[in-house]
């Protein structure tokens, strides 16, 4: 078998993906290009290691065992790397980070000066709804997870690094009702949820059941970002995060609907399981974020007080 470290590469970041065009993306390569690699790879077994149905790929359980032992492999390739480097003096390893979905808004900000300053330090960073995020840490997969909400069910340290506010929110053409009451919008607008499971989801739902109130109409969506422009779109209100707003109420495209008992205030949080061993990587970003959280939050959301 002639099989290289790159096909290897290739081959396992297919069966994390389970698509040609994602794995491509995150390689920085082209689709052909990955095409090419699996074909290579696969002609150098006599089992199939994949399996096309319709447009879907889906992995074979021989394909299954082979990616756990490239997995191996790469796991051995970048340790001999990180000891390499750290033998020079440079911190170096992977950084692991789970975050919920509207936290894309806020993590970049907390990791770039680390990044920048690490420049041997390779950041995974996977950014996916509640429900996978603490699976990821439940599993220990991941060194730290970005969440609103803290787990009932995992015992977790955790760092509070940015307040988060949500509000109910409009399009410019919604009327402002002087009561203040979102029992009178909710019977003349749809209200738009996000997925069952997501943290912005269960906030809103909490919210509506302590308030006795119950929409006539809802729709729901997979994302923030479709939540957002439909909101845009006038076909309904939502109760959303603030972090991700910023531009579309600086441009008026949104607005802020006052109402009774609102805006509802947690907390984002960077959390991670309790007695976790930490890489070196790992503890040196918690060493950061634990110095540099509040310059940071005084950088870059300081307009958050603003609501």
């Amino acid at each position: 078998m002639n099989y290289t470290l790159h096909q290897l590469q290739v081959f396992y970041k297919i069966t994390e993906t389970l698509s040609i065009t994602k794995a491509a993306e995150e390689l920085f390569l082209t689709q052909p290009a990955v095409s090419i690699q699996l074909k290579n790879f696969q002609n150098q077994f006599d089992i199939p290691l994949t399996e096309m149905v319709g447009r879907q790929i889906f992995i074979t359980d021989f394909g299954k065992e082979i990616a756990a032992a490239a997995e191996a492999i790469l796991n051995e390739v970048y340790a001999i790397n990180y000891k390499t480097q750290a033998y020079k003096g440079q911190l170096s390893g992977r950084l692991k980070i789970s975050v919920v979905s509207t936290g894309k808004y806020v993590i970049p900000y907390f990791l770039s000066d680390f990044i920048k300053n690490n420049k041997e330090v390779e950041l995974e960073m996977d950014v996916t709804n509640k429900t996978k995020t603490l699976k990821s840490l439940k599993n220990n997969e991941i060194d730290f997870a970005l969440v609103s909400i803290l787990p009932k069910d995992i015992e977790v340290e955790s760092k509070i690094i940015l307040e988060n506010k949500l509000f109910l929110i409009g399009n410019k053409y919604v009327d402002i009702n002087p009561k203040n009451d979102l029992v009178e919008y909710a019977a003349n607008y749809p209200l738009i949820y996000r997925e069952a499971g997501s943290a912005t989801r269960i906030t809103m739902e909490n919210y509506l059941d302590q308030n006795g109130i119950k929409p006539n109409m809802k729709l729901q969506l997979t994302s923030n970002e479709a939540v957002k422009q439909s909101v845009i779109a006038g076909l309904g209100l939502s109760i959303m995060p603030l972090i991700g707003l910023k531009n579309e109420l600086d441009k008026g495209d949104l607005k802020i609907i006052p109402v009774k008992k609102l805006p509802i205030v947690s907390s984002w949080r960077l959390i991670w399981l309790k007695g976790k061993k930490f890489s070196p990587v790992a503890n040196a970003y918690l060493k950061h974020i634990n110095a540099a959280h509040e310059e940071i939050k005084n950088e870059y959301f300081s307009w958050i007080s603003n609501y």
